[in-house]
């Protein structure tokens, strides 16, 4: 019998062997007490089983409210639970609401988070993954392997007519850019309907396409009801568009999948609504649990944050999340870690250092768009702050080299969120 396997980091007052036979049972066959159909043979067929369990150290009060009180400490731990396949079977819906869904409401835990997933080899069969993952995008924006893909995101992130979008988008195109995304936040409004902002702005596009042999990647936001967002679906495909933006937590897990099984176009998930799931130490899950369940819907993109980003994410938690999609899934299933949120050129040499890969899309809307000099000169800097980065130059070293990332960082160096941001040290000892 196939099972599949959930990680997580939990902390309770109870034993930790009783309340992770509370975890198991409530998310399997059983529940609060003793039912006269949870047989012995049902429970050895379909219940969920204990894998292993690593006690780490202790803490004095909760991380969480509304838990069972202890005059004790509270007890951490690793717990790694598994379940038959046969509970679900390949229903994505179905495994997030298993190895989620009513355990982080168990009083038993003051502290629960999902911190990695591991499923069968027969998963291959069922979910093909991402249907152009890093090579394929590569290919339709015409980017070699030897640097990343450089992008940049509409701003004003609301506000522009089509015809506005249009002209922008003819800047950054000229400028040498790869990829241009529409900001989460603007999808199908009043003021930029999206089948003419996708008619004007493909015009642009295609016509440089025509002109000049390279047609830039636009991802356009589809986001939207399931019947709405298969009508954008299909303006972009008939304006000859390469890419569709979903808003994963906003759209859901059977929503993007519809999406991704059609096919025709590469898919730029975008986490919007991440911090909810993942601030909190305790509490969620781990991006490198998250990003498997997307792998198997089949999106092609995801944003992971940026080395020293604009939020709350410490440099070590991306570092990881990047990491974690350049890890083999299921012997394949390759997703393009996007880098983003407040980065321009400066970043760039010290992503490169910790990550040692160009295997990612590294945007920049106002790093780009906010350049001293003009978008062609924010474009310019962050190629050639790559360059650098890949040619193992330092920050310094580099803008000695280029006069646009010299120019870049007059302005934005003083925007750097330089300080360190403070990561539990249990939050990152425990990531599997």
């Amino acid at each position: 019998m196939e099972r599949f396997f959930a990680t997580y980091l939990i902390e309770t007052p109870l034993d930790i062997a009783v309340a992770a036979e509370s975890l198991a049972g409530e998310q399997s066959s059983g529940t609060f007490v003793s039912v006269p159909g949870e047989t012995e043979a049902l429970k050895q067929r379909f219940a969920a089983r204990i894998e292993s369990l690593r006690e780490l150290e202790q803490s004095d009060t909760p991380s969480l409210p509304g838990c069972l009180s202890s005059e004790n400490s509270y007890k951490r731990a690793e717990v790694v639970i598994s379940w038959p396949l046969e509970n679900v079977g390949y229903n994505l819906p179905a495994i997030i609401s298993t190895v989620q869904g009513n355990l982080y409401e168990l009083r038993q835990f003051s502290g629960l988070k999902l911190m990695d997933l591991e499923f069968p080899a027969s998963f291959r069969e069922h979910f093909r993954g991402p249907a152009f993952g890093i090579e394929g995008t590569r290919q339709l924006a015409d980017v070699l392997p030897d640097r990343p893909l450089i992008g940049t995101i509409i701003k004003p992130s609301v506000g522009l007519s089509p015809e506005e979008t249009a002209k922008l988008v003819e800047t950054l195109v000229e400028a040498g850019v790869d990829f241009i995304k529409d900001d989460e936040l603007m999808a199908d409004p009043p003021h930029s309907p999206f089948k003419e902002r996708v008619a004007v702005v493909m015009c642009v596009v295609n016509d440089h396409a025509a002109r000049t042999g390279k047609k830039v990647m636009v991802a356009f936001n589809i986001s939207d009801e399931m019947d709405r967002m298969l009508e954008h679906y299909d303006t972009v495909v008939g304006q000859g568009g390469t890419c569709a933006m979903v808003s994963l937590n906003s759209v859901g897990m059977a929503g993007v999948k519809k999406i991704c099984d059609r096919g025709q176009l590469a898919i730029h998930g975008h986490r919007n609504g991440w911090g909810m799931l993942n601030r909190h130490p305790f509490l969620g899950i781990e991006f490198k649990a998250y990003q498997k369940l997307w792998r198997l819907a089949g999106i092609d993109h995801i944003h992971v944050n940026g080395i020293q980003n604009k939020f709350c994410e410490s440099d070590e938690s991306v570092v990881r999340s990047m990491n974690a999609c350049q890890e083999p899934m299921l012997g394949g299933f390759p997703i393009l870690p996007v880098v983003s949120s407040g980065q321009w050129g400066g970043q760039a040499p010290e992503t490169y250092r910790q990550t040692k890969t160009v295997d990612l899309l590294y945007l920049a809307g106002g790093g780009i768009l906010g350049h001293p000099d003009g978008p062609r000169e924010g474009v310019k800097a962050l190629q050639e702050s790559w360059e650098a980065a890949v040619a193992g130059l330092s920050l310094q070293e580099a803008i000695q080299e280029s006069s646009a990332l010299r120019r870049a960082t007059e302005k934005f160096s003083k925007h750097n969120c330089s300080s360190p941001v403070q990561t539990p040290a249990l939050h990152a000892a425990s990531s599997p």
